[in-house]
């Protein structure tokens, strides 16, 4: 198969270059993510990103093993309230 020439707007180019910036990508790498999910879930994906690497950078997160033990802990307890009220 081979690759087919795309024209793009200045607006598009300009928008993908931006993405692509904004993502640590190549504008071609940024562009197959474009067309197979669309401009606005690309954009949506890029921010969710780095609010998350802001939040693990600043430490608001919590370890996973940390949310493991508690939902573990979570589980038990709602066994045991049940074999009580039982």
């Amino acid at each position: 198969m081979t690759n087919p020439e795309i024209q793009l707007s200045k607006v598009a180019q300009t928008r993908i270059n931006r993405l692509a910036q904004a993502a640590g990508r190549s504008p071609a790498a940024m562009l197959r993510f474009v067309l197979r999910d669309g401009f606005e879930a690309v954009e949506l994906s890029i921010q969710e990103n780095a609010l998350a690497d802001a939040q693990f950078a600043a430490v608001d997160s919590v370890a996973h093993a940390e949310v493991m033990r508690d939902a573990l802990t979570a589980v038990r307890q709602a066994q045991s309230d049940v074999r009580a009220a039982a």
